[in-house]
């Protein structure tokens, strides 16, 4: 357990893929089966320890420590694990711990009643960055640690010297502590079978069109389809099984149970997963009310349901596409559409250009005909399906960005190596002679331009609310952002898509900053403001 809690320990606090791929490469290779698989199932979030749940540590420190400081100590960390390993009534540390399999052999097998005790008298063992590594156990999916699934697999395919695509392909006929994959990987066993799996293929991805660009885009070169401002899914049947995959090769079908149902073909197809309101196709900020809705509700279902636009097919049945050009994979694909009609799929529009400067329009034109859209894509004829952004192949032209001067309301500390900086800021624009919040920003400035920023903010500070300041209403920031929505959830009446911070104006009067009808009046636009 020791070894565990130090790689993820170093793993929080290591910048740079490269470098956590070596923390994780020396872990695995230092440490036996299977205990460096349990420790690839917790950080993958592919573990379930079902006993071991959030309310189980909550209720362990309110009986240990005053509830108050409890409240009190959680709103300024902000995440319940860390908040528990340091508050915890420090005892002297164990000389030894059990191994990492050994405690997740013992939480899978104690009784419900049980457990509680059991996860005290480790948590009384450890030091606190121990404690916060077992906390993490039963955090299926949120270690915050920056490694995702798909990373990991790239880890993976290095450490047994194997082509990324191999690790997809097997991992899905496994199952922690993944003792047969690391045999396959060492060369001490046969690859775990799994032909007839819903594995994930890596993506091809579209490079930004820059003006140096421009005059290769022809009709007879390219064609042209709209940029839908949903999630990259790849949908994954076989006949062993099912997946909806985010481009990261995450699996969220769990997400999307309605449009999983609709799923009974043999084929893996790229595409846009967006969701429907009022009869048309939703918001970026729609589909957000599913996103990470690991169980949603029937009654949310029915209100914003699931839909795919598809825009490429990699394989049908037994039959691997990826080799085809673009334009003979459309021809599948448009094929393979008017035969099985899946329902709530629909095929992507290929758009009629004769010039760049039609193309142009289209990638102003109005969303209201065609739903979600936030520019165009841009695809050579000829391009077979390559993993990763190859040059020349794919483009993407989005709209440009919308931008609004806002004032800063409330800043908040961030995470990691900026924890002690407040980095997260929430801005709002004037209705009358009051400021409404319309967004939060926490990217968009530099490391100089942050730490101005955080002087400004400890200095005008007029209340604290635990890791949240409320500031003087004096700053006003240049917010970029994509789209602009109308949001019941939001008190403004409005969400922004990806908003970030374009410029401090710290010449500009508060007072001077945008109101709410000026960003009312970007509802639906698409010219440049």
């Amino acid at each position: 357990m020791r070894s565990f809690a130090r790689l993820l320990d170093r793993l929080f606090y290591t910048y740079g893929n490269n470098a956590k791929a070596r923390l994780l490469l020396d872990y695995l290779r230092a440490t036996p089966d299977p205990d460096r698989g349990y420790a690839i199932a917790i950080i993958a979030g592919t573990l379930e320890l079902p006993g071991f749940k959030r309310s189980l540590v909550r209720d362990l420190i309110a009986s240990r420590v005053d509830p108050v400081l409890v409240d009190l100590s959680y709103d300024y960390v902000g995440e319940l694990a860390e908040t528990v390993a340091h508050l915890w009534p420090a005892n002297q540390p164990a000389a030894t711990l059990p191994s990492l399999a050994e405690i997740v052999g013992t939480l899978l097998t104690l009784p419900k009643s049980g457990v509680p005790d059991y996860v005290a008298a480790r948590l009384d063992d450890m030091t606190s960055a121990e404690r916060w590594a077992f906390l993490k156990l039963g955090s299926r999916g949120g270690l915050r640690v920056g490694v995702s699934a798909r990373f990991l697999k790239q880890v993976l395919a290095q450490f047994g010297d194997r082509d990324v695509q191999e690790i997809e392909t097997a991992w899905h006929g496994v199952a922690p502590p993944y003792v047969e994959l690391f045999a396959w990987l060492e060369r001490r066993g046969e690859a775990p079978a799994s032909a007839d799996l819903p594995f994930f293929h890596p993506v091809m991805l579209a490079q930004p069109l820059e003006a140096q660009g421009l005059e290769r885009i022809t009709p007879a070169t390219y064609a042209a389809e709209w940029k839908y401002d949903g999630i990259r899914v790849q949908i994954v049947a076989r006949t062993g099984g099912k997946a909806i995959y985010s481009r990261t090769g995450d699996d969220i079908g769990g997400s999307f149970p309605d449009l999983l149902a609709a799923v009974d073909f043999d084929a893996v197809l790229d595409g846009e997963l967006l969701v429907a309101k009022d009869g048309r196709l939703g918001s970026f900020n729609d589909l957000q009310q599913r996103l990470n809705r690991k169980k949603p509700d029937r009654q949310l279902i029915e209100r914003l349901p699931a839909r795919i636009i598809v825009y490429d097919m990699l394989r049908d049945a037994h039959r691997d596409l990826r080799g085809l050009t673009f334009s003979e994979r459309r021809g599948c694909l448009e094929a393979w559409m008017a035969r099985i009609r899946p329902s709530g799929f629909a095929l992507s529009s290929i758009l009629d250009f004769k010039d760049f400067d039609a193309l142009s329009r289209h990638r102003l034109a109005s969303t209201d005909a065609e739903g979600s859209v936030e520019g165009v894509m841009l695809k050579r004829r000829d391009s077979p399906y390559l993993a990763g952004r190859p040059a020349g192949m794919w483009y993407k032209w989005k709209r440009d960005p919308r931008v609004v001067d806002a004032v800063l309301m409330y800043a908040q500390r961030g995470h990691g190596k900026r924890s002690s900086y407040y980095s997260d800021y929430t801005f709002g624009l004037w209705q009358g002679d009051a400021l409404l919040p319309i967004g939060k920003a926490y990217f968009g400035f530099t490391d100089a331009e942050l730490k101005q920023l955080d002087q400004w903010i400890r200095h005008n500070t007029l209340k604290s609310f635990g890791p949240v300041r409320e500031v003087t209403k004096a700053l006003v920031f240049e917010v970029a952002f994509d789209a602009v929505n109308r949001s019941a959830r939001h008190k403004s009446g409005f969400a922004l898509r990806f908003p970030r911070i374009s410029r401090i104006r710290w010449d500009k009067p508060a007072n001077e900053a945008d109101r709410m009808a000026n960003l009312e009046a970007l509802l639906g636009s698409t010219a440049p403001r």
